[in-house]
C-alpha cells in the first residue's frame, strides 16, 4: 500500500534537509581546514619573498626562540584570531597574492624598496585594531609591573593611562625596522616621518601623570637619551 502524497513529500523534505545538513558540514569542514593551513608559519613562507627576507629577521628575535619555548609564528602577529576580523584579514590578504604574481617584492632589492611602505600599512593597522594580535598574549590589564624593570614598569603603565598601543612603541621587534623617523630620540636625515608617532608635549605628558608627577613621553625620554650620550 503506498502512502499519501503528503507523507511521500514529508520524507523527500526531511531527506533533502538530511542531504543539506551532511554536505553543509562537509562544506564548513573542508573550508575551516583550508582556512587554518594558510594560518601556518610554513605556509606564510612558502612564498621566497618572505622566506628570504622577513623570516630569517624574525629568526633572530625572542619571538623565534626563548628560554621557555613559548613562539610566535607569522600568524599570531598578522592574522586576528576571532572569527569576524580574521575573514577580513583573509580578504586583504587577496591583494598581497595579486602583487605575488606580478612579482612586486620578489627581489631583495625590490623588497626593501617597498619596505617602508609595507611596514607603514602594518603599522596602521595595527593601530587602528588596538594591536589586537600583541594582546592575544600581552594586556595591560594582567602586567605584574613590580616583576618587570623599572623604565619598562614606568613606561607601560604611562602607556596603559595615556591609551597608547603596543605598535606606538613596539615597531621593529620582529623585522628590520625601515628607514623611518619616528619621532624618538636623533632624526634620522632622509627618512620617511612615521605618520602613526604623535610624540606628546612636555605639557601634555605631564598633564597625563594622575598623580602630578612630571613624566617624560617616549620621545622625551629618547631625546634625553641621546642628548646625555648614555
Amino acid at each position: 500500500m503506498s502512502g499519501s502524497p503528503f507523507s511521500k513529500l514529508k520524507a523527500l523534505a526531511f531527506s533533502g534537509f538530511g542531504i543539506a545538513f551532511v554536505a553543509g558540514i562537509v562544506f564548513w569542514g573542508g573550508f575551516h581546514t583550508v582556512l587554518e593551513l594558510t594560518n601556518t608559519e610554513a605556509f606564510c613562507i612558502s612564498c621566497h619573498e618572505m622566506e628570504k627576507n622577513v623570516y630569517q629577521e624574525y629568526r633572530n628575535t625572542i619571538h623565534y626562540s626563548n628560554r621557555t619555548g613559548v613562539r610566535a609564528t607569522c600568524p599570531d602577529c598578522h592574522v586576528p584570531k576571532e572569527w569576524g576580523p580574521k575573514i577580513v584579514r583573509k580578504i586583504q590578504a587577496s591583494n598581497e597574492v595579486f602583487h605575488k604574481v606580478l612579482g612586486t617584492i620578489d627581489t631583495p632589492e625590490k623588497f626593501n624598496a617597498k619596505r617602508a611602505a609595507l611596514a607603514q600599512n602594518e603599522w596602521n593597522r595595527m593601530k587602528k585594531n588596538d594591536s589586537q594580535e600583541c594582546r592575544n598574549c600581552h594586556h595591560f590589564d594582567y602586567m605584574d609591573y613590580a616583576e618587570q624593570g623599572r623604565r619598562a614598569s614606568s613606561t607601560h603603565q604611562r602607556g596603559w593611562q595615556e591609551g597608547k598601543t603596543c605598535i606606538d612603541c613596539h615597531k621593529g621587534i620582529a623585522h628590520n625596522m625601515p628607514p623611518v623617523d619616528q619621532s624618538i630620540g636623533v632624526g634620522k636625515a632622509g627618512a620617511a616621518i612615521d605618520a602613526s608617532a604623535q610624540p606628546a608635549t612636555p605639557a601634555q605628558t605631564a598633564a597625563t601623570v594622575p598623580d602630578g608627577r612630571t613624566g617624560l613621553d617616549a620621545s622625551s625620554f629618547g631625546a634625553l637619551k641621546s642628548a646625555s650620550g648614555k
